[in-house]
């Protein structure tokens, strides 16, 4: 029987995903915070800038948390918790409560769910492009 080994995300990976998320919204002029998960839902790396509103820290780790638990990008989920969707009776019931705003990004290496990553700071769309733009640095 063969196994197949996926490289976990390291803490290198994440430092990478922080400075690059962080450089994308310091270039759009939004400060921001960014928070990295592992596979397991432990955080690997934080960053919350001085100016960023403090609520932003706390709003990164549950976009990156949702986006690990759903594997999808949060922004891909917004509609499903409307009236009438997927998830809008989903218990809250976890850990942590899912936050469905645009901005947590799942991480996946040779197709497979390695972590996530949430940005949380400027407008939701602003976010989920700084996630994005980072999660596409790892590649």
């Amino acid at each position: 029987m063969s196994t197949t080994t996926v490289a976990p995300l390291t803490i290198e990976d994440a430092e990478l995903l922080v400075a690059t998320a962080r450089r994308a919204a310091e270039d759009a002029g939004v400060t921001v915070s960014v928070t990295v998960l592992d596979a397991g839902g432990h955080l690997l790396a934080f960053r919350r800038d001085d100016r960023a509103v403090l609520i932003s820290g706390e709003t990164s780790t549950r976009k990156a948390y949702t986006a690990l638990q759903l594997n999808t990008a949060t922004a891909d989920l917004v509609d499903a918790v409307q009236p009438g969707g997927l998830f809008h009776t989903l218990p809250t019931a976890l850990d942590r409560p899912l936050l469905f705003i645009a901005g947590g990004v799942p991480v996946h290496r040779d197709g497979r769910l390695i972590g996530a990553i949430g940005v949380g700071g400027g407008a939701p769309e602003q976010d989920h492009g700084f996630a994005t733009t980072a999660v596409r640095a790892l590649v």
